[in-house]
């Protein structure tokens, strides 16, 4: 077995961030294309995968994503009428998550799978060790390209430019 130089595995390292990006722009592209953000086609395809309604702060953990950001997100597709709020009838202060008719026809329109969902996927089938050198790697990573303190929103969630 030959070992690679550290020339080769930063090369390799680069293509796999390629790879990832490529793979996340054009689902953001897909999004655009229903005239929604990526960040919004990933909760609307996140809440499809759910048997159940979800509430915000399990779809927070389910994206991966800080709550008060979900919740951004949420109200914005809400508004649209994707996505409806209903009080829950067990739990009064929970309020329950689910695709309405017009979310449902706006991801047949739009890919299988959203890049993001796989990319959570992907993470989550990692072994403990490995999510925890990865996120010790892209923390290091981060911080030497002096970005520790910038926020992290979810993906995409901007119109394409």
């Amino acid at each position: 077995m030959t070992k690679r130089s550290k020339k080769e595995d930063v090369t390799k390292s680069m293509d796999s961030f390629r790879r990832i990006v490529r793979a996340l722009r054009s689902s953001h592209r897909a999004a655009s294309d229903v005239d929604l953000t990526g960040a919004q086609l990933f909760v609307l395809a996140t809440l499809a995968q759910s048997d159940d309604p979800m509430g915000v702060r399990e779809l927070a953990e389910t994206t991966r994503t800080d709550q008060s950001t979900v919740s951004v997100v949420v109200g914005r597709v809400v508004d649209r009428g994707l996505v409806k709020r209903v009080r829950s009838s067990v739990d009064s202060r929970r309020v329950e998550l689910s695709l309405t008719a017009r979310g449902k026809a706006v991801l047949r329109r739009t890919p299988t799978t959203v890049a993001q969902r796989k990319l959570a996927d992907a993470l989550d089938k990692l072994s403990g060790a490995d999510a925890a050198t990865l996120s010790r790697i892209l923390d290091k990573i981060v911080d030497l390209m002096g970005e520790s303190d910038a926020p992290a929103p979810m993906l995409f969630d901007e119109k394409s430019g």
